[in-house]
């Protein structure tokens, strides 16, 4: 069994395993230390001397763990008495809690990068190393960010009903983080959420999964072989992963025939009209505004209405566009950039141009303000500026 067999094994056992020492009457936060240290031990061990039973052995080797932890705290000795003994080793039952686990990760009382963190770490099997990786965060800050979710949630009943819109989000927060270090994070979000599916039949999870693919598909073309962004109308898609996009669209349509339109479905229509246009040229816009009408009507979302305006701009001239910027707060993040475009979609150059600048000092990460850098550059260096 090789190594990234090994990692790939233990990260889907994971949640089951937490949830079996759950069950078993081990608190949250305990039961989670154990099976970190029993993946710990597995990957010592596995290679040399693969178990039968996988699940078995991580379940029985954390029951130990948590046991040790538990005699050798003082503070819990008293707790002692109320332990079962250890479960003779075997086949461990076959129901899947991991659903159980999504919504306890995503509890309201946690701050969403604490519940992204402990669902990487609960559900999806990361160390706290590789999660701070990704982070690009300290170790000991992403230790003290997750011992601290683990502490809310320990006393919260396992069973609790779950908020499916909560989990949704959290999974879309670990999505849009992209990827770095040795954990992509977006392909890791696309990984839980097709769990979640098979877990629930629930069309926002289809539709979230779907949003994913698709997004997920445009990847190798969004950034220059210099790391700097090529925006959507500019990209080679050629490049385009026409086998995500065509099981998106595949997941979509069967979300949609249902009938019960939220969000992340709405978004994933939008990505697919991008997806299947050949080229820039023939995205069809008038759609993409209907569906951002649909967006704007469950959502009320002003980045929402942001994305609309600009997509207006394309299906109905770019002075429309700036018509329906106008009518939105100009404080929303990115606003200065859609009417830098849209001005400059309208021939107002200088105006264009000043506003890129001005963007780009506004800009959320480094990447966008260098394009947005670029694009004032190019219009300023053009003769006659």
């Amino acid at each position: 069994m090789t190594t990234s067999m090994d990692e790939a094994l233990l990260r889907s056992l994971t949640p089951s395993v937490l949830a079996v020492l759950v069950r078993r009457g081990a608190d949250f936060a305990a039961a989670e230390d154990a099976v970190q240290d029993a993946l710990v031990e597995a990957m010592r061990v596995w290679p040399d001397d693969p178990p039968r039973d996988a699940k078995g052995w991580l379940v029985t080797v954390a029951w130990r763990k948590f046991l040790d932890a538990t005699r050798s705290d003082t503070a819990r000795r008293r707790r002692e008495g109320r332990i079962e003994e250890e479960p003779v080793p075997g086949p461990t039952p076959a129901v899947d809690d991991t659903l159980q686990l999504y919504f306890l990760c995503a509890h309201p009382s946690l701050t969403p990068s604490s519940a992204v963190a402990l669902t990487l770490r609960a559900v999806g099997g990361l160390t706290t190393r590789q999660i701070a990786r990704a982070y690009l965060v300290p170790e000991a800050t992403m230790a003290q960010r997750i011992s601290r979710a683990k502490r809310t949630v320990s006393g919260v009943r396992f069973d609790r009903p779950g908020d499916v819109a909560t989990v949704l989000r959290v999974l879309y927060l670990v999505f849009n983080e992209g990827y770095s270090g040795d954990v992509d994070l977006a392909a890791e979000a696309i990984r839980l959420t097709r769990q979640l599916a098979a877990a629930i039949d629930h069309p926002e999870v289809a539709g979230l999964l779907a949003l994913m693919l698709l997004h997920h598909a445009r990847r190798a073309s969004r950034t220059a072989p210099d790391g700097s962004l090529v925006p959507l109308a500019e990209q080679d898609r050629t490049r385009w992963d026409t086998a995500a996009i065509a099981e998106g669209v595949r997941i979509l349509q069967a979300a949609l025939a249902r009938d019960r339109l939220g969000e992340f479905q709405a978004q994933a229509a939008i990505a697919a009209l991008h997806a299947d246009a050949p080229t820039a040229e023939e995205t069809d816009w008038v759609q993409i505004v209907e569906w951002y009408d649909e967006l704007a009507r469950l959502t009320d979302s002003p980045v929402v209405r942001l994305n609309r305006a600009v997509a207006v701009g394309e299906a109905d001239g770019p002075r429309a566009g700036l018509a329906a910027l106008a009518a939105l707060e100009d404080s929303l993040p990115r606003h200065t950039a859609a009417a830098a475009y849209l001005h400059e979609r309208a021939g107002d150059l200088t105006t264009a141009a000043r506003l890129y600048a001005e963007a780009a000092h506004k800009a959320p990460n480094l990447a966008e303000r260098d394009y947005l850098t670029r694009q004032a550059a190019r219009l300023n260096s053009r003769p006659g500026a």
